[in-house]
């Protein structure tokens, strides 16, 4: 059975850009998706096409038990999305803003009250609640977007880069806002250039490059592919780095004879690939310390996100790509992005 996400051969071109190129994607319900990325790869064109908001040139895809394609209308009233930029009405207030979302979705009036005084209090909105929006933080208007998105109680939600531009403190409160929703059985699709935040939020990462998912797993899985464990050393005296070259070389995953140990002269500092753990870096201290090599800094390394990206790509996931960004091809085959009215929203959820 497919999951609450399902995508399958998606693709999606702008001219000479190739957005997507047969993206598939399963998410099963209840669970979070990490959709990682630079900027390029296609993970906004993924999100626009799975939320109806772009419709692809060949493939499948599946939400909440609802065909993308034939039920539109059907799958947005079962979504929430919460994009780039908060999709808020700067002139009126955070309660207002709540309460037309609701009344947008034909929710009784004092439904769409009551709804939008609980996620106020959810958000920590409240002191600003009869605030005009254009008066909040950048941080205050991403928590009401993604209140704004929660309103009716979607069982499947869209996050497109939710914390970017967010300072370490509010993104760590959407954090923890996120958390809460899975654990209460929402099914999250999540894009991040955080690698950070792919490893806190993510049960499963599919890493995007070019518009092809080129790695899945969970976030071990994939720190498995860039060869495991390393020991980074740091020496004190740089005329005692050959002899603990050589110590080291003895420990290395690809033998003495290959060395593998990585040298960096001017911050006399030595890695080698190694498997063994903490047990193997306590002997490797004893060794040093039998031959009296004194170190400023010792420690086992495990690959990061980071090291994933650099590995599968060649490049960092925040690097910018020379391609077009995704929302300019989306602007050069469609013109510029116009803000809807009110009458226009309301046709969109009918």
């Amino acid at each position: 059975m497919p999951g609450a996400i399902y995508a399958e051969g998606l693709v999606k071109t702008f001219g000479e850009v190739r957005a997507l190129d047969g993206v598939d994607l399963d998410v099963p319900e209840g669970t979070v998706l990490g959709l990682l990325g630079p900027n390029g790869a296609g993970k906004t064109t993924a999100v626009r096409v799975l939320t109806t908001l772009l419709t692809p040139d060949s493939g499948k895809a599946v939400v909440a038990g609802l065909d993308v394609l034939k039920q539109p209308h059907e799958v947005r009233r079962s979504i929430g999305l919460s994009g780039q930029f908060a999709a808020i009405d700067e002139y009126l207030t955070g309660r207002e803003n709540l309460q037309m979302v609701g009344q947008l979705y034909q929710l009784p009036a004092r439904e769409a009250k009551a709804r939008a005084a609980e996620l106020l209090e959810r958000f920590n909105l409240s002191d600003a609640a009869d605030r005009t929006a254009k008066t909040y933080s950048g941080g205050m208007r991403r928590r009401l977007d993604l209140a704004a998105a929660l309103v009716v109680r979607p069982p499947v939600m869209f996050m497109d880069e939710p914390t970017t531009g967010l300072d370490p403190r509010n993104r760590l409160q959407l954090w923890e806002v996120i958390e809460d929703l899975v654990a209460g059985g929402t099914t999250l699709l999540l894009t991040t250039q955080y690698l950070e935040e792919a490893d806190r939020l993510a049960h499963d990462i599919a890493v995007v490059d070019h518009g092809k998912v080129i790695a899945r797993g969970t976030s071990d899985q994939l720190k498995a592919q860039t060869g495991g464990e390393r020991i980074e050393v740091v020496v004190h005296d740089r005329g005692q780095i050959p002899t603990a070259e050589a110590l080291l070389a003895a420990h290395s995953v690809q033998g003495a004879a290959q060395s593998g140990v990585t040298v960096e002269q001017h911050t006399r500092r030595l890695t080698v690939p190694v498997t063994g753990g903490a047990k193997l870096l306590a002997e490797v201290i004893r060794e040093l310390d039998s031959r009296g090599i004194e170190i400023d800094d010792i420690g086992l390394r495990r690959p990061t996100l980071d090291d994933v990206f650099i590995t599968l790509t060649g490049h960092g996931a925040e690097d910018e790509e020379t391609a077009p960004a995704e929302g300019d091809a989306t602007e050069a085959a469609g013109g510029k992005k116009k803000r809807k009215s009110r009458k226009q929203k309301k046709e969109a959820v009918k």
